[in-house]
C-alpha cells in the first residue's frame, strides 16, 4: 500500500514538474504572451482528460492491473525528456527560422501533437492510481477522493521545488531525466514489493524492465551524456546562429548568441540587447527626443532595457543620476560574463543605480522626485507587461515626477498604415495618457511611435527648432538625431497623419482591472502570424458580458426543455457540475494572480506561494471531504452528500461575487501603513478558500456519481466514473485556460469575469436542483 501512495505522490510531483518545464520549453520556441501560454496549458489538460477518460478506463479489463500501470509510468518517463528535445527542435523540422514567429494555428497544432504522449500517458495514471488504489483499499469513491488528495500533496512538493531548485539549478533535459529515474525507481519499488497473489499483477518481468531502463537513465544523467544532448538540441534550436550562452532563471530563459563580434541576448527567446554595436537609430530616438523635450533632466529612472545603449546615451547629459530597474538579475550576470566597452562602461559608471526589482513596485516605493521615466518595454504583449501601461501606474509615475518631468514609452507603429489592431493599441495607450496627464505628446515613426506625457510641460508646444537649440547647447554628440532629423520627426504632416488614422479606434482606457490593450497587442500578433484566424479573434472585443449572459440562458433552457421531455440530462448533471467547477477554479487562480500582480507590480516570487496555497486549500477541502464521503448509512445520508454539494455550488457563487469588492477595497487601502501585510494575508487567504471549495467538491461528486448506480455496479462504473469526472475538470480547465487570459480579463474585465462564472456555476446549481429526482441512487 505504501508504495502505492508513493506512486500517486510521483504522480503528482511529476505532473506539475512537467508541465512547468514544457511550457518553459514552448515559451522560448514561441515567445511567451497569454494567448500561447493559454493555447499550450489548455492543450495539456483538454490531452489529460482524453487520458484519464478513454484510455483510463482500459484498466477495468486488463488481467494485469499492476503490468498496465507499469507500463505507462514508463511511458510518461521516456516521453518527458524526448518531448522537451522535440521542442527545441520543432522548428526546425516544421521549417520555421529561428527570430520568425509563429501563428496561433501553428502553435496550436504543434503544442497538441508534440504533448500527446506526456499528456495522454499521465492522465491515464490518475484513473489507473484509483484503481489500483481502490483494490488495495477496498474502498470505491473514497479511494478516488484519496488519490486526488495525494496527487494535490504531490503537486504542491513539484510546484515549488521545480521554481526554486531545478529551473535555477538545471537544464531542462537534466530536470526531465531526473523526473525520469524518479518515476522509474518507483516502478522498480512497486514491481519488486508486488506479489505473486496480489490483486493487481506480479509485475515479474517488470522489475527486470525498469532496472534496466533506470540504469541506462542513470548513466545518462550522471554523466555527460545529457549535457551534451542539452547543447545538441540548443544548437539546433538557435541554428543557424551561432549560441554561446543558454541559462534558466525562475523570472525565463537568457540565451546569447554570436555573430563575430557581435552579441545578442535573449529573453525567452526575444532579442532585448545587443552588443557592442546596439541599434542605434532606435536607442537614439528613443533617448535624445525626450531628454531635449526636458528644459533640464537630472534624475533619470530607466525601467527595464537600460543596458546595451540608452544608458551611454543618457550619459551624454549632465545628469546627477540614473536609476536603471530591471527584474531578472540573470539578464545582467550575463552581461557581464560577455563583456564589451559599452556595457562595461553603462554599468560601473557612479551615477548609474542598478536596481533588480519589478518596475512597478520600484516606482510605488520611489523616494525623490524624477525629470525623466523611460519605459524600457515596447509593448502590453502580455499581462505581466500591461502594468507598466495602465491608468493606474501613470498615475503613480505622475507622484514621482518633477513639475516639467517626463514620462516616455514606444510602442508599434507605421509611417504608411495603420491596421485595425495597431491602431486600436495606440488610441487605447493614448487614451489613457490623456486620462492621467494634461499634456501628451505622440512622435509617429516608421516601426516605433514615441510617446510623451506630462503634467506641468506643455508639450505641444515645442518646436524641432528649440530642440535643435537644446542638442547644441548642451553638446551631445549623436549619429542619427540631428537639427534636420528632428524637422522631419516632427513634421506636422505625420502628426496630423497619425491622429487621422487613429481616429475611428478604440475609446477604451487601459486599466489594472480591465487590462483592454492586452487584447489589442495580441490581437495584433495574431495578425502578423496567423492572419488567417486573425477576423474571427477579433470579434471578441465585440461580445459583451450581456450577449454571453443570454446565449448561456437559451442553452440552459434548451437543456431544461430536453430534460422534462425525454428525462435523460440528470446523469450529465454532476459531470456539469464538475466541468464548471474546473473553469471557476482556473479562472480563480487567474484573477487572484492578475489582482495581485494589478496591485503591486507582478512580485515574481509571490507567484509560487499563491499556488501553493491555493493547491493547499484544495489538499484541506479534500481531506475533510474525504472523511465525510466515509460515513455509511440510509438515503438520509446521500440526500446529506447532495444538500453539501449544492452548498458547495452556492459557495462558488459568493466567492466569485465578492472577489471585485475586495480587490477594489484592497486598491483603496494601498500606500497605507501596514497594508503589504494585509493585503498579503488576504492573498492567501483567498487562494485557500478558493482551493478549499475546488477541493471537497470533486471527491464528493465522485461518491454522488458512484451512488447512482447501486453497489452492484459500482465496482463496474468506477474506473469510469473516475475517468468522466477528472477529464470533466480538466475540460473546465481547458476551456478558461483557452479563453480566462486571452479574452475574458482583458476584454470583459475582473468584475465582469466573476459575475461570468457565478451565472455558470448558478446555471450547475439549477440543473442538479431540477434533477433532484432523478439523482436519487438505484440502491444503497
Amino acid at each position: 500500500m505504501r508504495g502505492v501512495i508513493l506512486a500517486i505522490l510521483t504522480m503528482g510531483f511529476s505532473g506539475t514538474v512537467a508541465q512547468i518545464l514544457l511550457l518553459r520549453e514552448f515559451l522560448i520556441t514561441f515567445y511567451g504572451n497569454e494567448l500561447s501560454i493559454g493555447i499550450i496549458l489548455a492543450n495539456w489538460l483538454i490531452l489529460e482528460a482524453i487520458g484519464s477518460f478513454f484510455l483510463g478506463k482500459g484498466i477495468d479489463k486488463a488481467k494485469d492491473k499492476l503490468a498496465l500501470y507499469l507500463l505507462t509510468t514508463i511511458l510518461f518517463s521516456l516521453a518527458l525528456p524526448a518531448t522537451v528535445y522535440l521542442i527545441r527542435t520543432w522548428k526546425g523540422i516544421v521549417g520555421i527560422i529561428p527570430g520568425e514567429g509563429a501563428g496561433l494555428l501553428m502553435i496550436f497544432l504543434s503544442s497538441f501533437c508534440l504533448l500527446i504522449p506526456t499528456s495522454l500517458s499521465h492522465g491515464a495514471l490518475f484513473t489507473y492510481s484509483c484503481k489500483v488504489f481502490s483494490i488495495y483499499s477496498g474502498e470505491d469513491a473514497i479511494s478516488i477522493g484519496k488519490v486526488y488528495l495525494y496527487e494535490t500533496i504531490g503537486t504542491i512538493i513539484g510546484g515549488v521545488v521545480v521554481t526554486y531548485f531545478f529551473v535555477i539549478y538545471f537544464n531542462s533535459l537534466e530536470v526531465a531525466t531526473a523526473v525520469a529515474l524518479l518515476n522509474l525507481l518507483v516502478c522498480v519499488f512497486l514491481s519488486k514489493t508486488s506479489k505473486a497473489t496480489s490483486p493487481i499483477g506480479t509485475g515479474r518481468q517488470w522489475f527486470l524492465i525498469s532496472i534496466l531502463l533506470l540504469g541506462l537513465c542513470a548513466f545518462f544523467l550522471f554523466s555527460s551524456k545529457v549535457e551534451e544532448l542539452h547543447w545538441l538540441s540548443v544548437e539546433k534550436q538557435w541554428a543557424p546562429q551561432r549560441i554561446v550562452h543558454y541559462e534558466n532563471s525562475i523570472y525565463g530563459n537568457v540565451a546569447v548568441t554570436r555573430d563575430g563580434d557581435q552579441y545578442t541576448f535573449f529573453s525567452d527567446g526575444v532579442p532585448i540587447i545587443t552588443t557592442p554595436t546596439p541599434d542605434i537609430a532606435a536607442v537614439e530616438e528613443f533617448v535624445h527626443i525626450p531628454m531635449l523635450f526636458h528644459p533640464e533632466p537630472k534624475r533619470v529612472m530607466i525601467i527595464s532595457g537600460g543596458a546595451g545603449g540608452v544608458i551611454k546615451e543618457l550619459l551624454k547629459y549632465r545628469v546627477e543620476q540614473i536609476d536603471y530597474v530591471e527584474l531578472d538579475p540573470l539578464i545582467l550576470d550575463v552581461l557581464k560574463r560577455f563583456p564589451s566597452h559599452l556595457t562595461e562602461a553603462e554599468l560601473s559608471n557612479p551615477k548609474v543605480r542598478t536596481y533588480f526589482k519589478d518596475g512597478r513596485v520600484f516606482v510605488r516605493e520611489a523616494r525623490g522626485q524624477y525629470d525623466m521615466v523611460l519605459i524600457g518595454v515596447s509593448s502590453p504583449q502580455d499581462l505581466q507587461t500591461n502594468r507598466l501601461f495602465t491608468k493606474e501606474f501613470f498615475g503613480l509615475v505622475m507622484n514621482i515626477l518633477n513639475t516639467r518631468g517626463i514620462v516616455a514609452l514606444t510602442l508599434p507603429g507605421s509611417l504608411t498604415y495603420l491596421s485595425d489592431e495597431l491602431r486600436d493599441l495606440n488610441a487605447s495607450i493614448l487614451n489613457t495618457l490623456k486620462a492621467v496627464y494634461p499634456y501628451s505628446r505622440v512622435i509617429p515613426g516608421d516601426g516605433t511611435n514615441l510617446y510623451l506625457a506630462s503634467f506641468g510641460l506643455d508639450l505641444g508646444s515645442i518646436t524641432a527648432e528649440q530642440l535643435s537649440v537644446r542638442l547644441s547647447s548642451r553638446g551631445v554628440n549623436t549619429q542619427l538625431v540631428s537639427p534636420a532629423y528632428l524637422r522631419y520627426k516632427l513634421h506636422p504632416r505625420w502628426v496630423s497623419w497619425f491622429m487621422r488614422s487613429i481616429d475611428e479606434g478604440s475609446r477604451e482606457v487601459n486599466r489594472d482591472f480591465r487590462p483592454i490593450s492586452v487584447f489589442y497587442a495580441q490581437s495584433l500578433w495574431n495578425a502578423l502570424f496567423s492572419p488567417k484566424v486573425q477576423k474571427a479573434f477579433s470579434r471578441l472585443e465585440k461580445v459583451n458580458i450581456r450577449q454571453i449572459v443570454l446565449v448561456l440562458l437559451a442553452l440552459w433552457l434548451s437543456c431544461l426543455f430536453i430534460h422534462f421531455k425525454l428525462r435523460n440530462l440528470s446523469g450529465l448533471s454532476i459531470p456539469f457540475a464538475i466541468t464548471s467547477t474546473g473553469l471557476s477554479g482556473m479562472i480563480y487562480d487567474l484573477v487572484l494572480i492578475f489582482g495581485f500582480q494589478s496591485l503591486y507590480g507582478f512580485v515574481f516570487h509571490w507567484i509560487g506561494p499563491l499556488i501553493v496555497a491555493f493547491m493547499a486549500g484544495v489538499a484541506v477541502g479534500s481531506m475533510a471531504m474525504n472523511s465525510f464521503v466515509q460515513r455509511r448509512g440510509a438515503y438520509s445520508y446521500w440526500h446529506g452528500r447532495l444538500r453539501l454539494f449544492m452548498k458547495i455550488e452556492a459557495a462558488m457563487i459568493g466567492y466569485g461575487l465578492v472577489l471585485p469588492p475586495i480587490f477594489f477595497a484592497m486598491n483603496w487601502l494601498m500606500g497605507k501603513p501596514g497594508s503589504f501585510l494585509v493585503i498579503q494575508l488576504v492573498f492567501i487567504v483567498l487562494s485557500i478558500l478558493s482551493g478549499i471549495l475546488i477541493g471537497a467538491e470533486f471527491p464528493l461528486a465522485n461518491k454522488i456519481q458512484l451512488d447512482r448506480f447501486g453497489h452492484a455496479q459500482c465496482g463496474s462504473q468506477f474506473s469510469k466514473t473516475a475517468g468522466l469526472l477528472y477529464g470533466c475538470d480538466l475540460l473546465g480547465g481547458w476551456i478558461s485556460g483557452i479563453l480566462g487570459a486571452v479574452f475574458l480579463l482583458p476584454v470583459l474585465g475582473l468584475s465582469a469575469t466573476c459575475f461570468l462564472v457565478g451565472v455558470i456555476k448558478a446555471l450547475s446549481l439549477s440543473l442538479i436542483a431540477v434533477s433532484l429526482r432523478e439523482l436519487k441512487p438505484s440502491k444503497v
